[in-house]
């Protein structure tokens, strides 16, 4: 029907040009910034479900710098137990001499110095140990329980207590030398029995005290061994942890990705295929307005 009050097929091209140029918004839009949802309005339920999965991704993130960080700590004590260890061992070594008939008085004083610099540096290590300016070994962070962040939930933590393992070792290590202790302070009988930390003047008094104090060295260096087996088998725990958080955290991203990201190649059709349409709608609704001029041709 000719009318100069409706044209139809002038409203449906401009409805047609109008949903045309949406697409093309969207396209273009999609293709400048990369992604696929930019909002609400692209897919409602896409971006509830990427940015629950964008915030887990950022908790594993996180968490894998906290076990990182963890095992650098737990590296750092292990790393100060190796060198009580090798003292321990020194020390030993030091009581077996002097508790032979062949070390004479003033051999054991001299060994009597050498243990106690060695007591003196136990407290050394044991008490000034520290990580981040925390102290770290006796009466620090190893030596209550520990609880790690490993997961981007409050349900995901690891727990290692040594603290009753810590303990023993405290004792442990007193038992072997007073100047763990109170470092400076005069020894009784460690590896001799001058009340002054001197041997006395005749060395058999001394070989027994050194003697004794053998296997009191040798539980030391059991118990210094059962904490370094405990703090390398959470370090163990946290390097497989890491790893798996990183395999998840890897597909999580790339389920984020199939959500919010562009398909380029997909995308750029949509977007020829509309500029082609919009052209087409435009060249039209130009034919559609002419329409009416037929109507004045009737009238001639």
């Amino acid at each position: 029907m000719l009318s100069l009050h409706t044209n139809s097929a002038a409203l449906s091209a401009q409805n047609s040009i109008g949903r045309t140029q949406s697409a093309l918004s969207t396209s273009q839009t999609r293709l400048s910034t990369g992604f696929r949802v930019n909002s609400a309005m692209d897919d409602a339920a896409g971006l509830q479900i990427a940015s629950r999965l964008k915030a887990q991704t950022s908790g594993m993130a996180m968490a894998m710098r906290n076990t990182q960080n963890s095992i650098s700590m737990l590296q750092t004590a292990e790393g100060a137990f190796d060198e009580v260890t090798t003292m321990l061992t020194r020390m030993k070594d030091l009581a077996t001499q002097a508790a032979d008939a062949s070390s004479t008085a003033k051999d054991q004083a001299a060994l009597q110095s050498e243990y106690d610099a060695l007591g003196n540096e136990l407290n050394n290590i044991m008490k000034n140990s520290t990580f981040g300016g925390a102290k770290l070994l006796d009466g620090g962070t190893i030596g209550s329980s520990m609880t790690f962040q490993i997961g981007a939930t409050a349900s995901e933590k690891m727990t290692v207590d040594l603290s009753t393992a810590m303990t023993a070792l405290t004792t442990g290590l007193g038992s072997v030398t007073a100047k763990y202790a109170a470092p400076g302070a005069t020894i009784g009988t460690e590896i001799s029995d001058g009340t002054d930390g001197t041997a006395s003047a005749s060395n058999a008094a001394g070989q027994t005290a050194a003697n004794t104090s053998i296997d009191t060295i040798a539980t030391a260096i059991d118990l210094v061994g059962a904490v370094r087996s405990s703090l390398g088998a959470a370090a163990n725990r946290l390097d497989h942890v890491y790893n798996n958080l990183s395999n998840i955290s890897t597909n999580t991203k790339a389920a984020t990705g199939r959500i919010m990201d562009t398909d380029f190649a997909a995308e750029s059709s949509n977007m020829t295929s509309a500029q082609m349409l919009l052209q087409a709608g435009t060249a039209m609704l130009k034919q559609s307005n002419s329409t009416s001029s037929l109507v004045m041709s009737l009238l001639q």
